[in-house]
This record gives structure tokens, sequence and C-alpha cells, in this order.
């Protein structure tokens, strides 16, 4: 596997230097202490991710005050007690997206939320126990156990919320595939999955440096 200070020097030829290279892509969504992020801040998160997923982000950002009013501010353990009612005031207010399959997800979300919660003593908690080399195990709980968070948004969940994720980009793929990881530029399956958790396993352990960090790297070594 090609040692990752030559990805940085293929970043840097394209990005200045190994300085700014390594400047760039630094996560800054990076949490220490998962554990002290409140479960409402966690669940607004996933829920920003799963509203952006096939919307125009912009979109989102724009009304997000009036999401955080509808959603009562996404206290999990209030919201997972939904009624019926609640559904239909939701898919009628003007001051969020009204997508009902994506307002149910996130009512769903609150539930997986609140039970992780009860039994980790924080969903923060959770996300801060689980291995950093075994992402795709992660992944594949949130794509079980949560609602409308399987492939990029679970990825994007990870990262926004502060644990130390790779996201398969197409610029990330893309150096994947030039590195030999990946056949095909998209790691949709779980054969993908486990070469890619591989690939970025060895290079933390050569390099140091942060998950997410590498995933930076690798999609400024492609231009």
């Amino acid at each position: 596997m090609t040692p990752f200070d030559r990805i940085i020097d293929l970043a840097a030829h394209h990005h200045g230097d190994r300085a700014t290279v390594l400047d760039l892509s630094r996560n800054t969504h990076l949490v220490d202490r998962l554990e002290t992020v409140p479960d409402d801040r966690l669940l607004a998160t996933m829920t920003r991710c799963v509203f952006n997923a096939g919307f125009n982000w912009k979109v989102i950002d724009a009304k997000w005050d009036g999401f955080e009013a509808a959603f009562e501010g996404f206290d999990p353990a209030r919201l997972s007690f939904f009624a019926e009612d609640l559904m239909d005031r939701l898919v009628s207010d003007t001051r969020i997206v009204r997508n009902g399959q994506k307002i149910r997800a996130t009512l769903e979300n609150a539930k997986f939320v609140a039970d992780t919660a009860r039994e980790h003593g924080s969903f923060g908690a959770f996300l801060a126990s689980w291995p950093a080399d075994d992402q795709t195990g992660l992944l594949a709980l949130l794509r079980r156990k949560g609602s409308r968070l399987g492939g990029a948004t679970g990825q994007y969940f990870l990262r926004f919320a502060g644990w130390d994720a790779w996201i398969t980009s197409r610029d990330v793929c893309a150096a994947l595939v030039r590195e030999r990881v990946l056949d095909s530029a998209e790691a949709s399956t779980a054969r993908a999955l486990k070469s890619v958790q591989h690939a970025f396993n060895h290079w933390h352990t050569e390099s140091g440096l942060p998950y997410s960090q590498i995933s930076r790297v690798l999609a400024l070594s492609v231009g």
C-alpha cells in the first residue's frame, strides 16, 4: 500500500505544500469528548443530515430555526413518544421542509437515540465508546437501528456529530481507486466498505493522523 506521506505529497502538488494540505484537511467538527454533547444536539445533527440528503443544503440551513421550533428543540425523550397528531401537525408546518418520510424518520430516530441513551448513559457516550477502527460496524448499526441513516447520510452524520469519520465522497473514492483499494469509484457494498476500513486503519497506524483527516487528504490528492 502506498505510504501516506506520498499521498500527502500528491495533495501538496495540487494545493501548494504539505503544511497547507495538513491545514486544509483538519476536521473542524471533531469533538474530543463526545459524551459531553447533549442528545438533543446529536438528534438535531442526525435530522439535518437526513433532510440534507437529496435537498439543497442551503434550503435546510435557511429553515433551520424553524426546524428547531417545530421539533421542540429535538428532545429525544419527548419526541420518541410521538403520536399521529404530532406527525399530522409537522407535515403541515410551513417552518420546515414538509417531507413526510423524513419527518417520520426524525421521530423514529428520536426513539433510537432515546433507547440508546438509556442503555449507554447518553447517545454521545455510545458514540464515544465505539472504536474508530470499526466505522463500518457503526454504519451498519445506524442503518439497522436508525431510520434513513444508510449510505452517505450515516457517514455525514458521524462527521458532523464530531466522531472521527471518513466519508466515501466522489474524490475520496477516486483516490481509493488510484490506490487500488477499490475496484470502482463507489463504496456501496459490504466488501468495498471492508476494504476502505482496512486501508484507513493501515494509514492511521502509519501516519498517526485522525481518520477524518486522512479522508480529506485523499480527497485533496485528486486535485
